[in-house]
């Protein structure tokens, strides 16, 4: 069963085909995309195989991914979650991004926050770690603010629009909070 995460403003929920519209919103916008090591999508089917890809993660217990919707309103506003999640090392990585019109109010930090929270509770993880553009400042300062600690930097480790990028690689341990 697909866990619902609640914030003060937010429902974290599961992703469904009726948010293919979201996801697109999202991964079509370059200002999205920009530091997110994928191409920015051209077509709703390209969102709806998101979907799928999601849901197929979760199943085969590699990441979850939760739909960031607003309380009181309708359909979400981007997703946040874990990849590369082994529950063996008990560790995953952090992903997320949400629509520029929703940026600079806090939702990114309260989800994020609590997916944490969720991460080192109820899936036991020890280790959550991060991988950011050098030059994506927002996501940066975020990781930051949360309580990640950098680690170092991998050289040219995401491509975007066919050019490599450095990122930065951070991690915030559960018992080094």
């Amino acid at each position: 069963m697909f866990p619902i995460l609640e914030t003060e403003r937010l429902i974290l929920r599961e992703i469904s085909k009726d948010d293919s519209e979201g996801i697109f919103a999202c991964f079509s916008n370059e200002n999205v995309t920009r530091y997110y090591g994928q191409d920015t999508l051209g077509n709703i089917e390209q969102a709806e195989a998101f979907v799928d890809f999601f849901a197929k993660s979760f199943k085969e217990k590699r990441g979850i991914r939760w739909g960031i919707e607003v309380k009181g309103t309708k359909g979400i506003i981007g997703t946040v979650g874990f990849n590369a999640w082994s529950p063996k090392h008990k560790r995953a990585e952090i992903g997320y991004e949400i629509h520029p019109n929703q940026w600079r109010k806090g939702y990114t930090f309260e989800s994020v926050s609590k997916v944490i929270e969720y991460g080192f509770g109820e899936f036991g993880l020890t280790r959550i770690g991060a991988v950011v553009f050098t030059d994506n400042e927002a996501s940066n300062k975020l990781l930051t603010k949360v309580g990640f600690i950098k680690e170092g930097v991998l050289r040219d480790y995401m491509y975007q629009n066919g050019e490599p990028y450095d990122t930065y690689v951070y991690s915030f341990l559960k018992y080094n909070r």
